[in-house]
């Protein structure tokens, strides 16, 4: 979870290889009128953003028995709608610098969502609470610490 630019699809490709499970990109799940949003500098609202958490949510339930989906989860009510669907989900919550985020997702040539909207989605961005299974790792390490990281995480 986290921003977009946080280096999501990337971690998360990286932690499925590592795991031998299948991963998706919630990105890929958004309705095109979603997508035709965003790309327009609009931020999302909460009703945008439900029927794309169901599609999700079904995919991880679908995978229970092992998946990593790159998904933003900003917020605690989005990732309850995820838990609703697959109550052994864990989060990695990416985090960073809004200077690095910001400068990554600019890097990106091609990629429906414009950097303007990275300082809405760090506005809406609730970190994980106590209660809420995973961890936050700073996307200033290699992928393949980060992966390290969380895999130790989930073993313990």
């Amino acid at each position: 979870m986290g921003v977009s630019g946080s280096g999501k699809s990337t971690v998360g490709a990286a932690l499925a290889g590592r795991l031998g499970v299948p991963f998706a990109d919630a990105d890929d799940f958004h309705p095109a009128a979603n997508i035709a949003k965003m790309a327009t500098g609009t931020p999302l609202t909460d009703a945008d953003r439900y029927p794309w958490l169901e599609a999700v949510g079904k995919w991880l339930e679908d995978h229970a028995d092992g998946g990593v989906m790159s998904c933003s989860a900003l917020k605690r009510t989005y990732r309850d709608r995820l838990r609703s669907h697959c109550s052994r989900i864990e989060f990695l919550h990416l985090t960073g610098s809004p200077e690095l985020i910001a400068g990554r997702q600019t890097g990106r040539p091609g990629h429906f969502m414009p950097s303007a909207l990275v300082k809405s989605q760090l506005d809406t961005l609730e970190p994980l609470a106590p209660d809420e299974r995973g961890m936050a790792l700073d996307v200033g390490s290699t992928v393949d610490t980060i992966v390290e990281r969380f895999v130790v995480y989930l073993s313990a």
